[in-house]
């Protein structure tokens, strides 16, 4: 019963998504026809417009077979002289090489994100200095910040992973550190008092309530990291001048004016950020579950 709904509404974006497509490419159409001198009809128009090789707008199903010749039509890998070398056709490939920053920025991102809220939780000089740091950070374009890093980075002789990952990293650490300052004070004055009748020092405080209490929160701050280092990582790879990744396939799409390969770039972002997501959630589903807790 929930799939028709969700279809409707896939189908309306679909519908607008055509007539925007058709919109955008008509003039490119008429002119066409007008430079040669040919007459066309309206079914026609309707039909060039939902074909050309360089259209303003692609049509869906321009993407859709986009996406489908090159990652099921490309092998990641093919024989070059002897050798098997990556295949730059392949979207997988280029996936993979933004994928590998990505959940290593998210790694150093999440942990950093996690100490910080620790010590903010805990120490009142750094809730009142670092917390203010943490939300200034974010007010700085990452698109300014990037090239700085990179630049930074490749000087002292880090150049690879490293660079995008911190970028990354940047991006995904300030969920986790606001969601889960939110988590570890989430645990009420009657929960605290209790442990404090036990003895319990700050560190079983941690561990045996706070933490706990803080897993909810924990999982929505990730869900929102993980987006935020996948953005990173491609922002990353713009000023690098990068051969392979997500990002280099669109910068690489801009320079030639290949829409339909920008827009069959973001859908492959888009599907690794809801596959990294929906992984997301059949953990907090299961580690939940395990501590008797609804999802």
């Amino acid at each position: 019963m929930a799939v028709l709904p969700v279809l409707t509404v896939v189908g309306v974006i679909v519908l607008i998504w055509y007539a925007g497509a058709y919109l955008m490419n008509r003039s490119i159409t008429l002119d066409t026809a007008e430079r040669r001198g040919v007459e066309m009809s309206a079914s026609e128009v309707f039909a060039d417009t939902m074909a050309q090789e360089r259209p303003r707008l692609p049509a869906p199903h321009q993407v859709a077979v986009e996406l489908w010749n090159t990652t099921a039509g490309e092998e990641m890998f093919r024989e070059r002289r002897g050798e098997m070398r990556p295949n730059p056709r392949s979207l997988f490939f280029h996936a993979y090489q933004t994928l590998a920053p990505t959940l290593l920025g998210f790694v150093i991102g999440s942990l950093a994100g996690l100490l910080l809220a620790i010590g903010i939780v805990h120490n009142r000089a750094m809730d009142l200095s670092v917390m203010p740091w943490a939300i200034a950070s974010q007010t700085i374009p990452i698109l300014a910040v990037a090239p700085i890093v990179i630049v930074v980075l490749n000087a002292v002789g880090l150049t690879g992973v490293v660079p995008k990952s911190l970028i990354s990293a940047y991006l995904s650490f300030f969920p986790v550190v606001v969601g889960m300052v939110k988590g570890l004070r989430s645990p009420g004055a009657m929960d605290l008092d209790l442990l404090r009748t036990y003895s319990a020092s700050r560190a079983e405080t941690l561990f045996k309530l706070r933490l706990p209490a803080s897993v909810p929160f924990l999982f929505a701050s990730l869900k929102v990291a993980i987006a935020a280092a996948l953005v990173g990582t491609i922002v990353a790879e713009l000023p690098t001048g990068a051969r392979f990744g997500l990002g280099a396939r669109l910068l690489t799409g801009s320079y030639y004016g290949q829409t339909i390969q920008i827009w069959s770039a973001l859908f492959m972002a888009a599907i690794c950020a809801a596959c990294l997501v929906a992984l997301l959630g059949l953990i907090e589903r299961a580690t939940l579950r395990r501590m008797g807790l609804s999802a």
